[in-house]
């Protein structure tokens, strides 16, 4: 797969491969039942394998970014320049033989160049639109919070609802879509705070940290004189992708664990140190990661757990701290954990709590 660079340097584009693609990647056509699960199970521990063979020792961090696009959301990776955010999003863009796009936001960057501009043709005398990088399986924009707000805000209806309006005309989006995106910590030079309604439609945001010594070792072997993200092979098709999705809405969760989720979602509107909580689209996303996280662990139904491994990277940065909370140091993630220890989990029917 060989990139393509834009005249403006900003956009780089991999294109599909053909279809025997699934058979060198060694997929299968889905069986249909109980058996489902397995083949689920089995494709994405192969592309968790294939992400971790770039980033050793972030098995947890690439599960949570596959997590989020089984349950057909979008990521946000925050975190200090230089520990792993874009090869992150790279890799797991590579794993899948699918359309990738790549953006780098800067602060010149129009809405336009994202989503793409209806240009006048004279030999039909009509407009013609021309879709912009936006217009792919998997989106990497990269330090997303250095373009300007108008811009940033060119991604909401795509996040959104999977299309582009432009001039009045809808323009539907690839199936699966998801954007990945990067952003440095807004007290760095440069840098614009992402406003609520787009930190909202982020289904999960993460952070990789350092790596331990003997990470950072293998790195330095590993890096030596090539690029392991270059040299990635897809090991999943768009296809493949397109079923676990189906597979992942057909998971079943119980009634008493709807009341749980409903319940720790509910409490973060209730919490004093909090000036926003957690809004209905919030609740809906944890629902489809914990479903996500049961096809991770190979089961066709959700237990408390899953809830509780997805809650905070889900809801705490949708959090908005008020002004005393941010005095005294707190932070949404750790106002999450001490609801998970205080809301009452559910016993589920086959015993599991």
């Amino acid at each position: 797969m060989t990139p393509e660079t834009s005249s403006s340097g900003n956009v780089t584009s991999t294109p599909p491969e053909d279809d025997t693609a699934h058979a060198r990647t060694g997929g299968t056509v889905p069986p249909t039942g109980t058996s489902s699960i397995e083949h689920a199970h089995d494709t994405l521990n192969r592309v968790i394998s294939n992400v971790e063979s770039v980033l050793s020792g972030k098995r947890e961090v690439i599960r949570l970014a596959l997590t989020t696009l089984l349950a057909e959301g979008h990521l946000l990776v925050e975190d200090v320049p230089g520990v792993g955010k874009t090869s992150l999003a790279k890799a797991l863009a590579r794993s899948v033989d699918c359309t990738t796009n790549r953006i780098q936001f800067t602060p010149d960057l129009l809405p336009s160049d994202i989503t793409g501009v209806s240009v006048y043709d004279r030999r039909s005398g009509s407009f013609e639109f021309r879709g912009g990088p936006v217009f792919a399986n998997i989106v990497v924009g990269d330090e997303i919070n250095r373009a300007s707000p108008k811009t940033q805000s060119a991604l909401l209806e795509c996040m959104e609802e999977n299309q582009v309006t432009i001039d009045g005309h809808r323009h539907p989006l690839d199936t699966p879509f998801m954007v990945i995106a990067t952003q440095n910590p807004v007290e760095l030079e440069g840098t614009y705070a992402l406003p609520e309604a787009q930190r909202d439609r982020f289904t999960c945001r993460i952070s990789l940290g350092y790596p331990d010594q003997e990470a950072e070792l293998a790195m330095l072997d590993g890096h030596a004189g090539h690029d392991p993200v270059a040299e990635l092979s897809p090991v999943t098709t768009t296809s493949e992708v397109t079923e676990l999705l189906r597979t992942v809405r057909r998971i079943h969760v119980s009634p008493e664990l709807r009341r749980y989720v409903i319940e720790l979602v509910s409490a973060t509107r209730e919490l004093s140190e909090l000036r926003l909580g957690a809004s209905p689209r919030a609740t809906l996303q944890l629902m489809r990661t914990a479903r996500a996280q049961a096809v991770l662990s190979g089961r066709e139904f959700v237990v408390p757990d899953d809830v509780q491994r997805v809650a905070v990277p889900v809801l705490a940065h949708r959090l908005v701290l008020s002004g005393e909370a941010r005095a005294a140091r707190q932070s949404a993630a750790d106002l999450v954990r001490q609801l998970l220890r205080r809301v009452p989990v559910p016993r589920t029917r086959d015993g599991q709590r």
